[in-house]
């Protein structure tokens, strides 16, 4: 329980800067520095827990999403899902040194390719999204997620460029 509120607030507060205290996340999530340091001896491991999490969470989401709706609303919801990840990243990527990012990226690399793929296939298997597109491609396309500045047009720009994307993943209509 303590655990799981020291994650959330975390989340949240890494989201708004990379330089949140550990004091300030404690005292968000109810609970004192005591606890939060047996949950997470190091800032590194917080940040390291809250990006592990945020990954489970996207991986997870992807064959509910695929099984519960048309694959074109899936994969937007789940691109969706990804965008607000690429905004926390940036706070996440602050609080890590080069090395560190590097290994976390090489870490979910093949789970979220994985997670894409379920999403595509699904969309693939119905005529809905083009056949043309692999999990890597799609992966590529919304890179943009992780260098956009987290402004106050960031949330306007993501939605205009997933936008983008999907109508990239509609099937053309023979010439």
């Amino acid at each position: 329980m303590n655990r799981e509120r020291i994650l959330v607030a975390a989340r949240k507060a890494l989201a708004h800067s990379g330089e949140a205290s550990l004091q300030s996340i404690a005292k968000s999530a109810g609970v004192g520095q005591g606890t939060l340091y047996r949950h997470f001896a190091t800032r590194e491991a917080l940040v390291l827990a809250v990006h592990r999490k945020d990954v489970q969470e996207l991986i997870e989401a992807a064959p509910q999403l695929a099984a519960a709706l048309p694959a074109p609303v899936a994969i937007r919801e789940w691109l969706d899902r990804l965008a607000s990840y690429g905004r926390i990243k940036h706070g996440l990527a602050d609080a890590l040194d080069l090395v560190i990012r590097q290994k976390l990226a090489d870490e979910g690399y093949d789970s979220i390719i994985g997670a894409m793929s379920t999403l595509l296939d699904a969309g693939q298997s119905t005529g809905t999204v083009r056949h043309d597109i692999d999990a890597e491609e799609m992966l590529l396309l919304v890179g943009f997620l992780w260098r956009l500045d987290t402004d106050d047009r960031w949330e306007a720009r993501s939605r205009h460029l997933l936008d983008l994307v999907m109508d990239c993943l509609t099937p053309r209509m023979p010439a």
